[in-house]
């Protein structure tokens, strides 16, 4: 096994044993118990997630947290989700520019692959109202670090959110990035590649993209031909990255 496969395992165990937050804990819980009528027969995972894919990819995509009812339920990171959810734009997304085998991720055994590419959160329990507070995040960034260490042929993070993109920075500046003042502002489809003092990249290129959730996708704030855009452009810099 290599070593990054080694990470990632022991780093998969230890998410899944986590209960280090009460409140997210409790929440996941009550979810699973109370369930939604169209999951009624379900048996609901409500534990931590962890992030899935292909170890060796160059494309980290960097989400919120697990949605109450989609990896909530199916142990699976942006799998199962409620027609026109995250889950749903995400893939179709990834399958269209060629990272995943198909566009739909229903449960954990539907035979999805993601190739080239990994997908994780910030935060690792499904919070309440989405909102995970400032503690709860402090603590699942430790599980990002890990995850980071194991992906060791990231080039390219697509940060979907404006919390992936503050895990990101943050995620930066723990590896001894220099954050430039001000600090650097979400926006869609911005692209960020930040240096250290050596001449070299030291951290991934990052690039943002509203969050597909159906708070973004029902308004129109972000739409498929946006999303599109945006995994046809991670598609473009890995493959140049190839062929120089």
């Amino acid at each position: 096994m290599r070593d990054s496969d080694a990470i990632l395992e022991a780093l998969r165990r230890d998410v899944i044993a986590c209960r280090r937050c009460p409140r997210l804990v409790a929440h996941r819980a009550r979810v699973a118990a109370e369930k939604r009528r169209e999951f009624a027969a379900t048996d609901y995972w409500a534990r931590p997630v962890p992030g899935f894919g292909d170890p060796g990819g160059r494309l980290l995509i960097l989400g919120l947290a697990p949605a109450a009812h989609g990896a909530n339920r199916t142990g699976r990171m942006f799998t199962g989700d409620l027609p026109n959810g995250a889950s749903v734009w995400l893939m179709r997304a990834l399958h269209r520019a060629g990272f995943a085998n198909q566009p739909q991720s229903v449960d954990r055994d539907d035979g999805l692959r993601l190739l080239d590419a990994y997908v994780t959160a910030a935060v690792r329990c499904a919070p309440p109202d989405n909102r995970p507070t400032p503690a709860e995040s402090d603590t699942c960034f430790a599980f990002l670090r890990r995850e980071r260490l194991g992906l060791e042929r990231v080039r390219l993070v697509v940060a979907l959110g404006g919390f992936a993109f503050a895990a990101a920075l943050r995620l930066a500046a723990a590896e001894g990035v220099t954050i430039p003042r001000p600090q650097p502002r979400f926006r869609h489809g911005q692209e960020y590649q930040w240096r250290d003092g050596a001449a070299s990249p030291s951290f991934p290129v990052v690039l943002c993209t509203y969050h597909p959730s159906r708070q973004n996708t029902n308004t129109g704030r972000l739409t498929e031909t946006m999303l599109d855009a945006i995994f046809a452009r991670a598609r473009a810099m890995l493959d140049t990255e190839d062929h120089p």
